[in-house]
C-alpha cells in the first residue's frame, strides 16, 4: 500500500474511533449516580493514561537512546587499543536516564501550570474562568500528547515498515480512545455545554491525525 494512502486511512480510522467513543457520554442519558461513576471512571482513565502510558513511554525512549549510545561507544572502544579507558569514562561521566526523566516531569508540570495560569488570565469573567480553567488545561494537555502520538505515527508510516506501523497504530488508538471517553466525562462534570464539549472532543480527535499526516509528508519531502 502506498505510504500516503496508508497514513490517510490510519488517520481517518483513528479520528473516527476516538470521536465515536468520546460521544458515548454525550449521547446516553445517565442518572446522577451513574454520571458520577462515569466521571470517576473518566478521571481514572486520564490518570491511568498518564501514569501507565505517557511516563513509561518517555522512560523507554530515554533508556533505548542511552543503550544505543553506550553500545556505539563500547564497540568503538573494542576496535581501539585502549578499549577499557575509552568505555569506562562514558558510563561514569554521562548523565543517567533518571536525571532526564525527573527534569522532564518537572518541566511538564511547569508547562501545565503555565497553561493553567494563561487560561485563568485570559478569562474576562470570574465565573467563566472557573468553568473553563480546568477543562482548558485538561484539553490542552491531551492535545499536546495527541500531537506527539501523531508525530510518532507519521514517522512510523514514513519508515515503510509494516510491522512498526501496525504496532504504533494499535498503541496509539488503544490509549487515545479511553482518553477521549475520560475527557468528555470530565468536561461534562465541569458543567460545560454539550456544544463546547463536542468542540473539545473534535479538537482532541483531530490532533493526532493531522500531525501524523503532516509528519509523514515532511519526512518524505
Amino acid at each position: 500500500m502506498d505510504g500516503a494512502l496508508a497514513v490517510i486511512l490510519i488517520s481517518v480510522a483513528m479520528f473516527v474511533g476516538c470521536f465515536l467513543l468520546g460521544l458515548i457520554p454525550l449521547l446516553v442519558n445517565f442518572s446522577q449516580q451513574k454520571q458520577q461513576f462515569i466521571t470517576v471512571l473518566g478521571a481514572g482513565l486520564l490518570c491511568g493514561t498518564a501514569l501507565a502510558i505517557i511516563i513509561p513511554e518517555g522512560v523507554e525512549l530515554l533508556e533505548g537512546s542511552s543503550r544505543e549510545s553506550f553500545c556505539s561507544v563500547a564497540s568503538a572502544g573494542l576496535n581501539a587499543s585502549n578499549s577499557d579507558s575509552t568505555a569506562k569514562p562514558s558510563t561514569e561521566k554521562g548523565l543517567r536516564p533518571h536525571v532526564f526523566i525527573g527534569a522532564s516531569l518537572v518541566l511538564g508540570f511547569i508547562l501545565m501550570f503555565v497553561v493553567d495560569q494563561i487560561a485563568d488570565y485570559c478569562s474576562t469573567h470570574v465565573s467563566r474562568a472557573r468553568e473553563y480553567n480546568g477543562s482548558t488545561t485538561a484539553t490542552l494537555g491531551l492535545l499536546i500528547h495527541a500531537a506527539a502520538d501523531g508525530v510518532a505515527l507519521g514517522a512510523a508510516v514514513a519508515s515503510s515498515q509494516v510491522s512498526v506501523q501496525i504496532i504504533v497504530f494499535f498503541a496509539v488508538i488503544l490509549h487515545k480512545a479511553p482518553a477521549a471517553f475520560g475527557l468528555v466525562s470530565f468536561l461534562m462534570y465541569a458543567g460545560l455545554e454539550r456544544s463546547t464539549v463536542q468542540k473539545h472532543l473534535l479538537a482532541f480527535s483531530c490532533a493526532a491525525p493531522l500531525t501524523a499526516i503532516s509528519t509523514y509528508f515532511i519526512l518524505i519531502a
